[in-house]
């Protein structure tokens, strides 16, 4: 089941969560000029330099923790970054940041982009470092430890199975389409699972599993350790549960690790361990997707957004639709 409800967050105003909003919905309007257009880092740069300018009209003084990846050589919002106007005065606030979430989504014309964040009070969000992460989610209504990443597959679809009350064969899991999850996915479907294929955006795989409409049961796999942070803050705010463990292949990544303060370098981190008290995500919609629909250009030139923001004290989930008009 879910964790207890936190407290609300004094430095996390309710008026904050429509600034956050506005926040993902310029770097998404930034992105969404380069969809289609074949260049990752444009995009990518586009959403960077939108979401910072944002992030410097809000009365925070915030700090990311997590930020872009240096593993693609892509403009950064970087860790230890102060982004805000009222820095030393206003509300120390902890930031978790994919300006775009889903670049090659974005260049190719492709569904599933996302501008995202995350935000608690500070020491509240991992600082993980930029390398992969094995990953299991699953989204509320569940025991507490149904499914885990000490289990084999074959154990956790049996066991989501028994939990759910159907066969295994009516599981869905979320997979990314990587060479590396072959042996994974061979073996699901050696039970019969349905097997949803992703491209990109585990973010938005993750909380998929939270949406009955999209009838994805589970997210299996590796990506991103950043983006299994984010995908934790949002699963904190609506109940579900999620495992991950750091994937090291070198010494350099290692070393990364000791930087932000980890030493354990098999840990599995529960829900908690990355996103813990209050926190509010925010995501907006670069292209169409399963959770959002993407930017739409208006016939007066404005833009027409969506976006859902989540807050872990409330329980709260708000679908929002904005029309940003020219002057």
């Amino acid at each position: 089941m879910a964790s207890n409800t936190p407290a609300p967050a004094a430095a996390l105003d309710r008026t904050l969560i429509l600034e956050l909003v506005r926040v993902t919905e310029a770097a998404a309007i930034a992105a969404s000029a380069l969809v289609g257009r074949g260049d990752e880092n444009a995009a990518d740069a586009a959403a960077v330099d939108a979401m910072r300018r944002a992030f410097d009209l809000l009365d925070i003084d915030g700090t990311i923790v997590i930020g872009e990846g240096e593993r693609d050589h892509a403009p950064m919002l970087f860790v230890g970054e102060k982004l805000g106007r009222a820095q030393g005065s206003g509300p120390k606030i902890d930031l978790a940041v994919d300006p775009l979430e889903g670049t090659t989504n974005t260049a190719k014309g492709g569904h599933n982009a996302l501008a995202v964040l995350a935000a608690a009070e500070q020491g509240h969000l991992l600082n993980a470092p930029d390398v992969y992460m094995q990953k299991i989610a699953i989204g509320p209504g569940y025991p507490d430890g149904v499914v885990g990443l000490d289990k084999t597959a074959r154990e956790n679809i049996d066991a989501l199975a028994a939990a759910k009350g159907v066969d295994p064969q009516h599981i869905t899991v979320c997979v990314l389409d990587r060479p590396r999850h072959g042996e994974l996915i061979e073996e699901l479907r050696s039970i019969g699972c349905g097997i949803v294929l992703i491209p990109d955006g585990d973010i938005a795989g993750v909380i998929a599993t939270t949406e009955e409409d999209t009838a994805i049961d589970i997210y299996m796999g590796s990506g991103g350790a950043p983006e299994g942070v984010l995908a934790a803050a949002a699963l904190r705010c609506v109940g579900g549960q999620f495992s991950g463990r750091l994937i090291f292949r070198n010494e350099e990544e290692r070393a990364r690790a000791r930087a932000c303060g980890i030493t354990d370098f098999d840990r599995i981190y529960l829900i908690d361990d990355l996103a813990s008290g209050d926190c509010i995500f925010a995501a907006t919609g670069v292209t169409n997707g399963s959770l959002l629909d993407g930017v739409r250009r208006l016939r007066d030139g404005g833009f027409a957004t969506e976006s859902v923001v989540m807050r872990a004290s409330t329980g709260t989930v708000r679908w929002i639709h904005s029309e940003h008009r020219t002057a």
